[in-house]
């Protein structure tokens, strides 16, 4: 059986291309050109990694010869070529309307002063810290690169071949300031996201540790009982045979189970699976089949070698046929046991035999589409590879230092990955090596996890190191339970995000920018991300102050209303400010209009499926739309066949949300489910009323702790119309300042009339010039003052 291959269309339609004797020029969208020059004048038309789709709708453009040079134009940009090689002085582009009042203009082979807003990097492995990112297809001064010239080519047959040394072959991505659609032109060339499984989108366990079977059900049973869902069971190395003639191999290759810790390996998957969660085992392929393997003979056989030698199969990433044969008789077997997919966890650099063939990059690509066989959705596990990695997901960040710089350069690197298209990593949560115990880090990396594109715990195989939530202070412990209930609760809106990263080609983490792009506070707001289309998350990544008992969070909030939904605070945008928060939350911002489905679950089970009972998070103060979107597991995704959606709407004039009739397929979906809409920080005199289809019902009404008015209709039919309404216009309430104020004193750690001092002072019936200036004035603990001053100044009535 050949290796599968991928679809492309990589031919250009000649009607966008301009060519000369040794160039050829394409214009593939209006902000995206290809440069190419070939000192033979051959060209090349076959797919690249990066380039799979070429051939695009042709966009307006001019050519105009001036004689000296020839120029291209389009809305977005403007190309000045003297046809001669590509040089600094011969070859510009100059993007248009107005990005920069100087400096956006591209020339060949000029430095563009680190204005290159970043993609990602290969690994994080022993990063204490940032570590250099490769450029992503965003710019500050409107423009970027990507030189395409040494990629692999993909051939018809599935195959891939090197490029011929000496031509040159760019791709201009001139977008002005619009990042977001550049992002959308490069999954136009090179691929969309495709849609993860659901269950992906939960809580993965991984640990590097020689556990048996009975321990590791054992462990899933604990966590069952402590209500911590998990949908992923991740088996480090060693789940194969270690103890190996070092002769033969270094250990860390293996395809054979260690059977005494595993001794019914397909008894052992079943149950795991019979208990909700899906199974990744690590490989570590670059040893080759040692003769100690199971799966040895038949490897021989399957590559004509002779077995009696007992010389080991050479691991060779060139070579179609022990590609095949790696797939076939390795990884099958194991597969039709229960393995749903692999992680490829390869060290050994970005070489092979020939020259421009990356193992890593092949590995990806031949075990993602391997994995999509027989109409199953594909899935995989590994580090990146370079432009067009993300049509291989999931990506493994690595093995970082445990360390508050680690965690502080997380969410920066992860946002800015989607600058280029890639939007699934997945960090090893609380860090892998090295560092200290650290309760706070750990807890506030689990919260950060939350709000990461796929959240997995692991660690390094130092006894000491475990992320179990019971090997934390009990304080800590509750926080990470907290959370990781939390993240499965999300999977609703995640798996919404994760059909649109597919199909509108927006990552489900975003820089700010993205959405701002003429603030010059988003680009310097590195640490806040866009979690969706709903939430702007700040996360902590620095420990408490002691005095506060708050860490401090600097943040920039674009302009309008926001509701922090998980404390219910009430803050005007439009403004840079530092948040503070305790150990138990974190900043998740939502705008007027933001709607968020949630599984309505207390304590959500292991395997996220569609759920019985949803909860709809609301924030009043402008209109608001978000479609639910739900498959049945089957195929790619994108086939509307297997796909449901639920649209909800949220009318500010009339004061109602109406959750109307799902659509599609449907018939995965429960028969009826249980809706509640929760109005974060909703003003009191509401009205809460529900009518199904057109028949008023009775729902049931409640305040909760921080504010939120909660209104529950059960056993709504998933075909009908549900319209929960408040009555015209409602308001958000004021912040309950005094409350919140006591709260925040009484956590601090500071001397008791001094806080009482201070909370008389903000409270009194003065103008709050006069209470800011007296509060300055007491002798406070900076931070303290800070956290207190965030309250007063949240919202000013």
């Amino acid at each position: 059986m050949p290796l599968p291959t991928l679809l492309a269309h990589p031919v250009a339609d000649p009607a966008a291309v301009v060519q000369g004797d040794r160039y050829r020029i394409t214009v593939l969208t209006d902000g995206l050109l290809r440069l190419e020059h070939s000192p033979d004048g051959v060209f090349e038309d076959r797919a690249s990694t990066f380039a799979l789709h070429r051939r695009q709708p042709v966009p307006e453009f001019r050519v105009v010869d001036r004689g000296t040079h020839l120029e291209v134009v389009t809305r977005r940009l403007r190309l000045t070529y003297d046809r001669g090689p590509f040089t600094t002085s011969g070859l510009s582009v100059a993007v248009l309307g107005a990005v920069t009042s100087w400096h956006s203009v591209w020339r060949y082979g000029q430095d563009d002063d680190g204005r290159n807003l970043g993609g990602t990097a290969r690994t994080l492995d022993e990063a204490d810290g940032p570590v250099p990112l490769e450029p992503g297809v965003a710019g500050r001064n409107g423009y970027a690169v990507i030189d395409d010239s040494s990629s692999l080519l993909l051939t018809a047959d599935g195959w891939v071949a090197p490029r011929e040394p000496g031509r040159t072959d760019l791709y201009v991505f001139a977008y002005g300031h619009d990042h977001a659609e550049a992002v959308r032109a490069l999954y136009a060339l090179s691929g969309p996201q495709p849609v993860l499984p659901r269950w992906a989108l939960g809580n993965w366990w991984s640990r590097y540790h020689r556990y048996t079977a009975d321990e590791y059900l054992d462990l899933l049973a604990r966590f069952r009982a402590a209500g911590l869902p998990f949908s992923v069971a991740v088996l480090d190395m060693d789940w194969h045979v270690t103890d190996v003639d070092p002769s033969i191999s270094s250990g860390w290759t293996g395809y054979t189970w260690d059977r005494e810790l595993f001794p019914d390996p397909a008894a052992f998957l079943a149950e795991v699976r019979a208990r909700g969660l899906r199974v990744t085992l690590n490989v570590h392929p670059a040893d080759g089949v040692g003769p100690h393997e199971e799966a040895y003979a038949a490897m021989c056989a399957a590559l004509g070698l002779d077995a009696s030698t007992r010389d080991p199969v050479a691991f060779d990433v060139t070579d179609e046929a022990f590609l095949t044969a790696y797939l076939q008789v390795l990884h099958h077997g194991l597969e039709a046991e229960g393995v749903d997919f692999w992680w490829i966890d390869w060290q050994q650099g970005s070489h092979s035999r020939v020259a421009g063939i990356d193992p890593l990059w092949m590995l990806n690509h031949v075990h993602f589409l391997d994995s999509g066989r027989d109409g199953r959705r594909p899935l995989t596990f590994s580090r990146y590879a370079g432009p067009g990695s993300h049509r291989y997901p999931v990506g493994f960040s690595g093995d970082t230092v445990v360390s508050w710089a680690s965690l502080a350069f997380q969410p920066e690197f992860t946002a800015t990955a989607a600058n280029v298209g890639y939007g699934w990593w997945s960090h090893d949560v609380g860090g892998h090596m090295f560092g200290a115990k650290d309760d706070e880090l750990a807890t506030r990396w689990v919260q950060l996890g939350v709000f990461s594109p796929v959240l997995r715990l692991h660690s390094s195989n130092n006894p000491f190191m475990t992320k179990e939530p019971w090997a934390f202070a009990p304080e800590h412990a509750a926080v990470q339970t907290e959370y990781l209930r939390l993240r499965h609760r999300l999977v609703p809106y995640l798996h919404t995000m994760n059909h649109r990263a597919a199909r509108e080609g927006v990552p489900l983490v975003t820089p700010l920018y993205h959405r701002w792009p003429r603030q010059p506070e988003a680009y310097d707001a590195p640490g806040a991300f866009l979690f969706g289309s709903s939430l702007l998350v700040a996360p902590v990544t620095s420990p408490r102050d002691g005095a506060s008992a708050t860490a401090a969070v600097p943040a920039w909030l674009p302009d309008g209303v926001w509701v922090d939904v998980l404390t219910g605070l009430v803050y005007d945008g439009g403004r840079e400010l530092v948040l503070h928060r305790d150990l138990t939350t974190v900043p998740v911002l939502a705008p007027a209009g933001a709607l968020v489905p949630l599984d309505a679950a207390d304590v959500p089970g292991d395997d996220p499926v569609e759920p019985t009972a949803l909860e709809v998070l609301v924030v009043v103060g402008a209109d608001g739309a978000f479609t639910l979107v739900e498959d049945d597991g089957t195929g790619d995704g994108l086939d509307d066949a297997h796909v449901a959606r639920t649209p909800l709407a949220w009318d500010q004039a009339a004061g109602t949300l109406t959750v109307g009739q799902a659509t599609g397929a449907t018939a995965f979906l429960p028969a009826a489910r249980t809706w509640t809409a929760t109005f974060l920080s909703v003003a009191d005199g509401v009205s809460p009323a529900a009518v199904v289809e057109g028949a008023a019902v009775e729902p049931v009404v409640a305040r909760t702790a921080e504010g939120h008015l909660r209104v529950t209709v059960a056993d709504v039919p998933v075909g009908a119309v549900l319209r929960v309404g408040l009555g015209a216009a409602p308001a958000l309430r004021p912040n309950d300042v005094h409350g919140r104020l006591h709260r925040v004193l009484d956590a601090a750690q500071a001397g008791y009339e001094l806080k009482r001092r201070a909370l008389e002072v903000l409270t009194a019936d003065r103008p709050l010039h006069v209470r800011l200036s007296h509060l300055a004035a007491l002798p406070l603990p900076p931070a303290l003052r800070a956290a207190l001053e965030e309250v007063v100044l949240a919202r000013v009535p």
